[in-house]
């Protein structure tokens, strides 16, 4: 795996994102995640996955500098696999637990809104949430189903439309996270969870996660291709294009500063 870091332990894998020094999303990076969980979902000797960040980000969402450069077809087959990605991840039957080691706004805070727990480092500096609306990104029905699981239609719906990153005090309030931790202990803190998991039975464990989720998961499209079109079909609209390649060049004239 050239994105990902796979470290077993007895009974749950840690599956670490490598990409650059943010974990940027791309193309590479969502096929990887999707054939790492298929693999983990069928292996019996893993009970349960962490999934997590580097130092100072969990994933910094969608790699805009890559993606900008896509043509029209690459574009709707990320859009299909990182949908595609997100429904694996929620319809997943082990448990499975973020370790946010960081940023984790918009496509990060995707992969971590799929997990039974979030646990995230504390700091001023750290931000999760959805705010693909204040990024021109075209957010999907199924995005949102999950926002409104953890924090409530109420409190989501308002997020959302605002676009808002939320700080770690902010998104332990709204129950977007379970805990605040020290940087160097958000892992332990993950691992401690899923030692308690390994405690139940395997069988009845998934059982109570499909049991619990089953409201949400009913409401999943798992092929969303109209939200997916309408993403796609959004990214080459004139004046949200030159929006994002003036965010791509700004960012780009930081990074050679």
């Amino acid at each position: 795996m050239q994105t990902l870091k796979r470290i077993d332990h007895p009974g749950y894998t840690i599956l670490q994102m490598d990409r650059g020094k943010v974990n940027a999303l791309n193309a590479a990076m969502v096929t990887e995640l999707r054939e790492a969980f298929r693999v983990l979902e069928s292996d019996p000797s893993v009970r349960g996955v962490i999934l997590a960040g580097k130092p100072h980000y969990f994933s910094a969402g969608l790699d805009l500098i890559e993606l900008i450069g896509y043509d029209p077809q690459q574009i709707s087959d990320f859009f299909e696999a990182f949908g595609a990605l997100y429904v694996q991840l929620a319809r997943f039957p082990k448990p499975l637990i973020s370790a946010i080691t960081g940023h984790s706004p918009a496509g990060g805070c995707v992969l971590a809104i799929a997990c039974d727990n979030r646990y995230m480092a504390e700091g001023d500096a750290y931000t999760i949430g959805l705010n693909e609306v204040a990024v021109n990104i075209q957010i999907s029905q199924n995005l949102i189903e999950a926002y409104a699981f953890w924090m409530g239609e109420g409190l989501a719906s308002r997020y959302l439309l605002e676009g808002k990153l939320l700080s770690g005090p902010e998104a332990l309030s709204a129950g977007l996270v379970d805990a605040l931790v020290p940087l160097e202990g958000v892992l332990e803190r993950a691992e401690t969870q899923m030692q308690l998991y390994l405690k139940a039975d395997p069988e009845i464990w998934a059982n109570t996660k499909k049991k619990v989720r089953k409201a949400w998961l009913d409401r999943l499209d798992p092929d969303a291709s109209l939200s997916l079109k309408e993403a796609a079909a959004l990214w080459w609209k004139p004046e949200i294009r030159r929006k994002m390649e003036a965010y791509v060049q700004s960012f780009s004239n930081k990074k050679n500063t």
